[in-house]
Formats: structure tokens, sequence, C-alpha cells
């Protein structure tokens, strides 16, 4: 059977996820590896993601560290399972965002998948998201797809939820195609707000945010945001929702506890999801989350008691472990594209049709 790998480095920029998967009629998760992050190349690729001095040199000398992270997960992950590397038949390389604006025509992913394919001696597919912005869509989220192949259910309603560094919905309707959008941030204001005055990466189990009360000015003030008003398809990233954009209202708020900060960040997080839902589908039976959020308890808790209809829990209680969906989802459209398969949905990101997607380094 064929066999794929999905890599993911998302926009929390953690570190890279690697799934290694069998594909047919269904997907088979065979195999996942973990790489964190190495500290000089995330400070490189965030510095990427605002104007500055030398950009296209940094950025062609973070991507090659990138990518010889990458090789280094993919290589160690295959004699993990004993694969060889001519047994896999490609690569699915989402690649590093670093600068997202399909307003102006443009989503910007590094990741050399020529020096991938060197380095592996496997086929690389990469730049997903290009040809749906040129067809007049947003380009993201391009997981839906595979969330509707995964997840659809012929009698029930529901909605799979991603929390990465920013969030967004997937909703699935029986016979109906799916629909779909970036709901706004998802730990990317946690982890920037933490790591700020704690110097750590994230807020384990949101215990620091469960420490504190929300501060309910501070959050009317944030989901004033003209984001959270408009309705779907759209999409967002670290150009509009960073630390400069919550510093920019707390200006006009009292003095805060930095943990009083912190619970009205996971709130936001919470209310923006669950607000976004209920207002694009109603009588969600099931809601599903994966990503990294899907690990933070205080926050998976809060998502519960705002959705008391319906039943929330990880994906990893349906068979798919959820810190590997979106590792997968790569190594899934990567399959797509080598069979020529349309893998946007219009309805999700609002472009003039199905398109392929993905460009195909060859080994």
């Amino acid at each position: 059977m064929p066999l794929y790998l999905g890599v993911m480095s998302g926009t929390s920029l953690d570190g890279l996820d690697i799934a290694l998967i069998e594909q047919e009629r269904d997907t088979r998760l065979i195999g996942t590896l973990y790489l964190p992050m190495p500290d000089e190349l995330r400070c490189a690729l965030l510095g990427l993601c605002a104007s500055g001095p030398d950009e296209l040199a940094r950025a062609a000398i973070a991507e090659q560290q990138w990518v010889q992270l990458a090789a280094q997960g993919i290589n160690e992950l295959l004699m993990i399972h004993g694969v060889a590397a001519d047994s896999v038949r490609a690569i699915g390389s989402h690649g590093q965002t670093v600068r997202h604006e399909p307003t102006r025509g443009f989503s910007i992913q590094i990741g050399n998948p020529a020096l991938l394919v060197e380095l592996t001696g496997i086929s690389v597919v990469s730049d997903f998201r290009r040809r749906d912005v040129a067809a007049g869509g947003q380009g993201a989220p391009l997981v839906p797809a595979f969330h509707d192949a995964l997840f659809a259910h012929a009698n029930s309603t529901r909605a799979i939820l991603n929390i990465g560094g920013f969030s967004n919905l997937s909703l699935l309707q029986p016979e109906r195609p799916v629909h779909g959008f970036d709901c706004g941030p998802g730990n990317v204001l946690l982890d920037a707000w933490i790591k700020r005055h704690q110097g750590l990466a994230y807020d384990q189990d949101g215990q620091w945010a469960a420490s504190g009360s929300v501060q309910t000015p501070l959050l009317q003030a944030l989901l004033s945001d003209s984001y959270f008003q408009a309705q779907g398809p759209k999409s967002t990233g670290r150009e509009l929702f960073n630390l400069a954009w919550l510093d920019q209202h707390m200006q006009r708020q009292p003095a805060l506890a930095a943990a009083d900060v912190q619970a009205t960040l996971l709130e936001l997080t919470a209310i923006s999801i669950t607000d976004a839902l209920k207002g694009a589908q109603q009588n969600t039976e099931m809601l599903l989350v994966c990503g990294g959020g899907a690990r933070n308890h205080t926050l998976m808790r809060r998502l519960a008691q705002l959705m008391p209809n319906s039943l929330v829990s990880s994906t990893d209680e349906h068979g798919v472990p959820a810190d590997w969906v979106e590792a997968m989802a790569f190594a899934w459209l990567a399959h797509c594209c080598l069979e020529g398969i349309p893998a946007n949905r219009p309805s999700v990101t609002g472009a003039q049709g199905l398109r392929v997607l993905g460009a195909i380094y060859p080994a």
C-alpha cells in the first residue's frame, strides 16, 4: 500500500510534527515523530513574520535550517519503523508560514522542497496554499477536506476544531459540502503572554490561566475586532493577532494582573470559537478537538461549558491522535496532488472552484 509522510510546522513554532501514513481508500497512521524547534531557528522564523533588513537572505538561511531539521526527523522516523526511503511515495511538506495575506494575493511558506528531496531521496509535494490563493481563495484552512474524509458521519452534525497557534473549524453536515474558516487566535496569544511574563513556551494545562480572573472590559475590547464579526470564508495569522495588537488594547485598560490577562486570553479563544460555531452551524451534536489546544484541560473544560448541548472531546476518543491530525493531513494532501484529486474546498476558502493543490519535486 502507498506510504506518505506529512511534515507540519505551525504558527506556534514549537516544533515539527512528522507523520507516516498508509493511504489507499482509508488513512492509517503508522508512525509519528516530534522534533522541538531550536531556539535560534524559532527566533529567525519569528523575525521573518514582520518586515526587517536583509529579509531574502535571512529567509533563505532559515529555510535551509528548517529543511535540515525536517530531513533529520524523516530519516529518524523511517529508521525507527524499518521503512526504506524508496518505499515512500512522497512527502507532503507544509513548510513554515512567514506571511499570510490573501487579501493582498499571497501566502508565503518557506521550506526549500528541492533541498528536502536531496536530503531524503523522496519526492516532495509542497506549496499547497498558492494555487487556492491564485484562484481567489484564502489559501486556508486546508485541512477541512481531510477532516471531512476522516470524520464525516452520515447521521451526525459535527464540527472539527483544530487549535494550534490559531483556531479553525471544519463544519460537517450530512449531505452538504464541508464548510470551515479560521476563528481567530488559538494558542498564539496565550503562548506569547506567558513567554513574556514567565519565560515559558506555553501554559501547561492552562494552569496559569485558571489562576486568574477574566477581565470583561478587556475581553469585550478584544472581541470588538472586526475579524470576529466577519463571516467566512476567512483566515488569519500573526499579521493581525500578536502582542502588539494585545498591547494596543491594553493601553486603554487599567493596570491588570498578568494572570488575569492570561485568563482573559483563554476566554477570548474559547468565546471566539464557540460564537463562530453557533453562528455558522446550529445544533452541532459533536465537537472534536485536535491540535495542541486539545491538551489544554482548562480550555477544553471551558469549551464544554460553552457548548452544553454538544459532546466535546478530543479526536483521540475517535481513534485519531489529536497531536497528529495536521501532519497526517499534509501527507494526505500529497496523495491528492499525485492522484490529481482537488483538495481545496471553495465553500471553505472562497476560491473560484476546485483545484489540485501543491507543487511536485520528484526524487
